[in-house]
């Protein structure tokens, strides 16, 4: 129905170019133009929005942009469809214009928490946390119930060395989503760090009764078990070459730090994959690591 109503639309701007570039007669009458009225627009404009948002869903972020500023063209004052296009440019890495789309967004709807929460996303990608931690807190004072922004704002923490207040924040994460498996996760990365080895342990090896084939928590379980004694080591080298097979680059050692890993587990793991029975694995995977590039599982 919405693609019926879009194809209608472009066909009256069609119609409308070819009447003010057509020669009328000098005394003609011009011509009755039939123009959209709001609520067809309005419906052309969710339309859009719907389709720029099921491209999102599909990984499809620079196509959703496209679309999502269509939609803004049409509804300029539907807080809505500024947020979706923050969103698709978000993701597909326009930060500067995304901080426009939310500026926009707030503007027209202050007491939305998802701006809130969207903006210090985008604040912590910008490696700005105490930034961050501002804007998330505002979020949260409007909406206490978001797992999502408690996840942002324990990695804020953790970029500031607040573990306390970032194991907080995780765990208050994953109480409010159960299968939250990366919250848990980076509350092993707290944990650890802390020198609560057999904690982390647990949180990793229940991330992988959630996610089995998540390669971050299984190579953090490896280090953890390898730090605890050599009668772990042989489940340590099974997990780390799963890990390593996976996704390659969790073998650098700066791209462990990208994704928060303490200097602790960062030391840990090096020393683990310097063991003879790895280097193949090893080998194979600094020849694959490409760390310019995306993970292949989401943080």
């Amino acid at each position: 129905m919405a693609r019926r109503r879009l194809r209608t639309c472009w066909s009256l701007v069609g119609a409308i170019g070819l009447l003010l570039t057509t020669g009328l007669p000098a005394k003609a009458l011009v011509p009755y133009v039939y123009v959209p009225q709001r609520q067809e627009l309005e419906g052309a404009g969710m339309g859009i929005a719907q389709a720029a948002a099921r491209l999102l869903r599909l990984g499809q972020a620079g196509d959703a942009a496209r679309l999502a500023a269509l939609t803004v063209q049409l509804l300029p004052e539907d807080p809505r469809g500024w947020v979706l296009l923050a969103e698709a440019q978000l993701r597909s890495n326009q930060l500067e214009q995304a901080g426009i789309s939310l500026a926009k967004a707030k503007q027209l709807d202050p007491r939305n928490p998802g701006i809130w929460f969207a903006e210090g996303s985008l604040a912590l990608r910008a490696s700005k946390p105490s930034e961050a931690i501002n804007l998330l807190e505002q979020g949260l004072k409007l909406d206490r119930s978001n797992a999502g922004a408690y996840f942002d704002l324990g990695n804020a923490r953790i970029l500031l060395g607040q573990s306390g207040e970032a194991l907080a924040a995780f765990e208050r994460a994953s109480s409010l989503r159960k299968d939250f498996w990366e919250a848990l996760n980076n509350q092993g990365l707290v944990l650890f760090e802390q020198g609560q080895n057999k904690a982390a342990i647990q949180r990793w090896r229940q991330v992988l009764g959630i996610k089995p084939d998540a390669a971050e928590p299984t190579l953090a379980l490896a280090a953890g078990l390898f730090a605890s004694g050599a009668e772990r080591r042989s489940e340590a080298l099974e997990l780390a070459g799963k890990a390593l097979d996976s996704d390659p680059n969790y073998v650098l050692e700066s791209y462990q730090k990208e994704q928060l890993w303490g200097p602790k587990l960062r030391s840990t793991t090096q020393q683990l994959l310097l063991l003879g029975e790895l280097k193949p694995v090893v080998d194979r995977a600094l020849a694959n690591a490409s760390p310019e590039g995306e993970s292949s599982e989401e943080e």
